[in-house]
């Protein structure tokens, strides 16, 4: 019977074998892409991906808008459509107008 010592390095010796594998397989699989990508005239943009060297944005993006109301610790708020800030609840709640905060 094998020793653990012995297993592990042919479980090490495989995992470099498969890896290698997974490296050619990938090579011809992107060159096959790219080869159907050419013959079709697709570019990365037609798959839905970014286009070449392009980093795709993530996360929530910011309003363009400018603010036009500064809440009581200074938060701003530019007063468009969709959820109202916890300040500005606060303040309606509060039975106060949301005009007194209007920069």
């Amino acid at each position: 019977m094998a020793t653990y010592s012995e297993l592990m390095a042919q479980a090490q010796q495989l995992m470099a074998e498969a890896e290698q594998a997974r490296k050619n397989e990938l090579a011809s699989v992107v060159a096959d892409i790219r080869a159907k990508m050419k013959q079709y005239g697709l570019t990365a943009a037609d798959l839905g991906g970014a286009a070449a060297g392009g980093a795709k944005k993530v996360g929530k993006s910011k309003s363009a808008a400018p603010a036009k109301y500064r809440g009581p610790n200074g938060e701003l708020w530019a007063g468009g459509p969709g959820r109202k800030p916890e300040w500005v609840r606060a303040v309606l709640a509060a039975g106060k107008s949301v005009e007194d905060y209007r920069i």
